[in-house]
C-alpha cells in the first residue's frame, strides 16, 4: 500500500498521512465504486466497512449479488471514505476531508478469514455485544460473503475550517 497525493489536483488541500490513516481507521461507512458488469458504466453503494491495520478492508454481503458481479467482470475497484465535513454558507464553501482508496477486490475467501472479518466488525460496531455477534455471526455465516480490498494506494484531500 502505498500513500500518494501526486494525483490530487489541489495541492494546497492536502491531507497528510497521519490524517488519512485517522479516517480510515474511525469511518463508519464508505462507498465503493465499482464498473457495471458490463463495462458499461459505474455502480457506486454505500457500504460499512473494516480496516485490518494493515493493507486490506473488508466489506460484507449476501452471497448473490450484483457487487460480486461487478468485481468478477473487473476487480479494480475504487473506495472513498468522508471525514468531517462541515458547510459554511456564508462563505458558500464546505470544509472537509476524505480519502480515497484504489483497490483491488476478492471473494470466495477461506472461511477463518471471513470469520475474522466478522469479527473485526463486531469490535468496530458492537463492542459491547461482541460475544452475543459472534454467536449471530456464526448462525448466519452460510449467508454471508465477505469482499476483501487490497489496498494498492491511499490518497486524501482536505479543505480543513473546523
Amino acid at each position: 500500500m502505498e500513500f500518494n497525493n501526486t494525483q490530487v489536483r489541489r495541492q494546497d488541500r492536502l491531507l497528510n498521512e497521519t490524517r488519512s490513516f485517522e479516517i480510515l481507521k474511525e469511518g463508519e461507512y464508505g462507498i465503493l465504486s465499482m464498473r457495471t458488469e458490463n463495462g458499461d458504466g459505474a455502480y457506486g453503494i454505500p457500504l460499512s466497512y473494516v480496516w485490518d491495520r494493515g493493507n486490506s478492508i473488508y466489506i460484507h454481503c449476501a452471497p448473490i449479488g450484483r457487487k460480486l458481479t461487478c468485481i468478477d467482470a473487473c476487480p479494480n475497484v475504487s473506495f472513498c471514505v468522508v471525514g468531517r465535513t462541515k458547510v459554511i454558507p456564508g462563505e458558500f464553501t464546505t470544509a472537509y476531508e476524505s480519502i480515497v482508496l484504489r483497490c483491488t477486490a476478492h471473494h470466495g475467501l477461506h472461511e477463518a478469514e471471513r470469520m475474522s472479518a466478522l469479527s473485526l466488525f463486531l469490535s468496530k460496531y458492537c463492542p459491547d455485544d461482541k460475544i452475543k455477534g459472534m454467536k449471530y455471526a456464526e448462525k448466519s455465516f452460510h449467508r454471508t460473503e465477505i469482499i476483501r480490498l487490497d489496498i494498492e494506494e491511499i490518497s486524501g484531500k482536505s479543505k480543513n475550517r473546523f
